[in-house]
């Protein structure tokens, strides 16, 4: 089957169409640096916070560090999920989705000439249509680097990070999922990828069957055409005036 198949998704998307893509700079006013991401119906605010300390573990090593946290607000679904503060302990999906945020910005930072400093993006979901972790990973760089460039350390940065998710519904393959395919999908993966076409993660599952190393290989290189796209998105963000 070919990535470039006409028939028209529910959304009236071609197979290998990206949803529509905002990354609006500086949604907040105090965050070093932050973005509102819009994917589709998918709202994420991303903030990054730069602070002068360090985990206990890298104490005296000279380093610095970039880690995440991920949350959803209540209503930012069809209907009402439970803060997960008033359960006392995070759950394991925001876990992991908070873990896959950190080790992707990571990537593309050189911790060893950070010094002893801590960057912290927070991604907190507004609103959810399927695709919240990639579109936090897209947004969350952005935020990234614009606190790195307000603060005169763009050179730290190795380069760009960005994530989709593909998949094949209706043994049909499709590029960046929203809810109502996602959770329909037949396979689901998430990639993300640096843009120097070098792979952070691959997130493959066979939902309702396998799949083989043929159709890997397609929703790869459909995922990376979709990425590199978005790279583009970022990096006109990045070069927004300030307060724009």
């Amino acid at each position: 089957m070919s990535t470039t198949a006409v028939a028209r998704r529910a959304d009236g998307r071609a197979a290998n169409q990206l949803r529509p893509v905002k990354i609006v700079p500086d949604y907040l006013k105090f965050a070093e640096g932050s973005v509102l991401i819009r994917v589709g119906d998918t709202r994420v605010v991303c903030a990054a916070t730069i602070e002068d300390r360090i985990p206990p573990f890298l104490r005296g090593k000279g380093t610095g560090w970039v880690t995440a946290e991920y949350s959803m607000l209540p209503r930012a679904g069809t209907e009402r999920s439970q803060r997960e503060a008033s359960k006392g302990r995070i759950g394991g999906r925001t876990h992991e989705i908070q873990r896959l945020i950190g080790r992707s910005l990571r990537t593309v930072v050189d911790l060893s000439r950070l010094g002893e400093r801590t960057i912290t993006l927070d991604c907190d979901v507004i609103q959810a249509d399927g695709g919240t972790r990639t579109a936090s990973i897209t947004g969350a760089y952005v935020a990234l680097a614009r606190a790195l460039n307000k603060f005169g350390m763009a050179h730290l940065l190795r380069g760009r990070v960005a994530a989709v998710s593909v998949g094949m519904v209706g043994s049909q393959l499709l590029l960046d999922l929203n809810y109502g395919e996602d959770s329909t999908a037949e396979v689901d993966m998430n990639i993300v990828m640096t843009d120097d076409d070098r792979f952070v993660e691959i997130q493959g599952t066979g939902e309702q069957k396998a799949f083989d190393r043929e159709q890997m290989q397609r929703m790869v290189e459909l995922a990376a055409a979709g990425i590199h796209q978005l790279f583009d998105l970022q990096q006109s963000a990045i070069e927004a005036p300030p307060g724009e």
